[in-house]
């Protein structure tokens, strides 16, 4: 370590910095207004430095954390000389640095003495930004002019005078604008904790600070290169697919290459999908946010989720893809090519690092949105639902259930919180059986999540995958169940595709079958004993074990 840097202060410093976001983090959580932030907690804080650099990410959703420094270049180039204390920043238009529309990014400059120190930074999934369908996020646009109100950088804030004009234009294209207000607040009410906190660091270090802020990253980039030099050199590759865009039923390709030279990565995705007509195509930006969250799943538990990290991986793919479209590609429900980035990316890694890896899990979260009007005097809601389900086997342990996707951090909607804000009903909530991949280590088993609409009407909106390219397994674990959506009209189920809009009517009750996880290793070396308690817990059945064990009950 740099002799002018002492160790015991450099690590006060790094863990002040890791407290700052977790309270920010927390602030978010107990402010916002909407269901999706406060209790799906899709959001994202961190802090960065007068460069921009992030210093530190709180535990949040790690699919936007990456994403943040082309944002803020885009935010440091637009209003170069012209921040100012109580300035705050907001952007959501996924071609000026955003990710998609109802992500906003709030960015406030924090100063001491008219000197610039750093940036609080929240991004929060708001619940409506206007647009053709109720919740802005239809796998069915076609182009960016379609999915809501786009916001490119510009003052929320100047000199801590609100911009009365951009919240009228909000206040009035969004359908809930209590909510999406209510929501900006939080963010402002978190940056303003951020810009608190750091300043009180700044108050104690002073000048010191930059040097101790340049050494930590450093040091993330010191312990990443140090990981990536024990890998062997060369290339590896895999592929995996999306099922299609909802307009199309062929397969969407996701190839990555990863190359490993000395001590720095290079992954290309070349080959993949050109840019597709509905709206699963990603920015650049996200596409790099899904990389780096997957190379950081592994390293070591003890590297700093910071920009240091970044430096030591460069990410590339093909101007007109899938993962970098052209304008005006529509965006909205990226995140699902996101999760597919992210199990691609695993899966070349797993041939490097299978250690740290799993097999793929349930292939992100699946959305159920319903949007529509209810109740006397008739009153909008917006339901986004984000089911959270399995991860696949791992090295040494099964898969888990009922979580999170790994790049997310997120949490399933509580059906009390659906009940008491929706006019819908849950009908079931369940883990699915059989669902999960066998292996030495099976994937955790999807989720089955059921919904009776209480409304007269409402505009339904489904963004699944995996009905027809199921989770994989690793190093012989087999692959998942595949995912189903299945809808109930006067008493007759069918079967619906896993992207699509459209309007239903009350008393329609829509199931959906969440995919489970992938197997790791040869289903022959599972534990018995691992397999009798499955089936005393009802996770697999007599038939699936016989099938995939070769077990018999005793």
């Amino acid at each position: 370590m740099n002799t002018s840097v002492d160790p015991i202060t450099f690590a006060v410093i790094k863990s002040g910095l890791d407290t700052i976001v977790d309270d920010m983090a927390y602030a978010v959580m107990r402010t916002a207004r909407s269901p999706i932030v406060r209790d799906v907690l899709d959001y994202s804080v961190t802090i960065c430095d007068r460069k921009g650099r992030i210093l530190s990410q709180a535990k949040t959703v790690a699919l936007h954390l990456g994403a943040v420094p082309d944002a803020m270049d885009v935010v440091l180039d637009r209003f170069r000389g012209d921040l100012f204390p109580g300035d705050v920043i907001v952007l959501n238009d996924p071609y000026a640095g955003g990710m998609h529309l109802p992500d906003i990014f709030m960015f406030k400059p924090i100063f001491s003495a008219e000197q610039l120190l750093g940036f609080s930074v929240v991004i929060a999934h708001h619940c409506d930004v206007g647009g053709r369908v109720p919740g802005s996020n239809a796998s069915d646009s076609t182009e960016i002019f379609q999915e809501g109100i786009r916001i490119a950088p510009m003052k929320l804030y100047d000199r801590g005078v609100p911009n009365k004009t951009l919240l009228t234009i909000l206040e009035t294209n969004v359908r809930i604008p209590e909510m999406v207000l209510g929501d900006l607040d939080a963010q402002y009410a978190t940056c303003n904790i951020g810009e608190r906190e750091l300043t009180r660091l700044h108050d104690r270090y002073g000048a010191m600070l930059d040097v101790y802020f340049d050494r930590l990253i450093d040091y993330g980039e010191e312990l990443t290169r140090k990981a990536i030099a024990a890998w062997p050199d060369g290339e590896y590759s895999f592929t995996d697919y999306i099922d299609g865009d909802g307009f199309s039923p062929d397969a969407i390709p996701i190839v990555c290459k990863v190359t490993v030279k000395g001590n720095h990565l290079y992954i290309d995705f070349a080959g993949s999908s050109p840019q597709v007509k509905g709206a699963i195509n990603s920015t650049l930006s996200f596409v790099k946010s899904s990389t780096y969250l997957t190379v950081r799943c592994a390293l070591e538990h003890d590297v700093p989720n910071n920009a240091g990290v970044y430096r030591c991986i460069t990410v590339t793919a093909p101007e007109g893809s899938i993962l970098n479209p052209r304008m005006p590609a529509p965006v909205a429900a990226r995140a699902l090519t996101g999760y597919r980035v992210v199990d691609t990316v695993m899966g070349a890694l797993a041939q490097i690092a299978p250690e740290k890896l799993m097999a793929a899990g349930e292939g992100g979260n699946t959305v159920v949105s319903m949007g529509g009007y209810y109740g006397e005097p008739r009153r909008p809601f917006v339901l986004v639902d984000m089911i959270n389900g399995a991860w696949g086997g791992r090295a040494d342990k099964d898969g888990i259930e009922g979580v999170t996707n790994p790049s997310q951090n997120m949490s399933n909607l509580p059906i009390e919180t659906i009940e008491a804000k929706y006019p819908i009903l849950m009908e079931e909530y369940a883990l699915r059986e059989d669902s999960c991949g066998a292996g030495r280590f099976r994937g955790g088993l999807g989720l089955v999540r059921e919904y009776r609409l209480l409304a007269d009407t409402a505009v339904l909106q489904l963004r699944a995958d995996r009905h027809e390219h199921p989770p994989y397994g690793l190093f012989g674990g087999s692959p998942a169940a595949s995912s189903r959506n299945l809808m109930r009209q006067n008493g007759e189920w069918r079967v619906l595709p896993a992207k699509v809009t459209l309007e239903i009517t009350k008393d329609t009750v829509l199931r959906h079958e969440q995919a489970g996880g992938g197997g790791f290793g040869d289903p022959r070396l599972r534990n018995p004993d691992a397999i009798r308690s499955d089936l005393w817990n009802g996770k697999i059945s007599s038939d699936h074990a016989r099938k995939n064990y070769d077990f018999e009950e005793e």
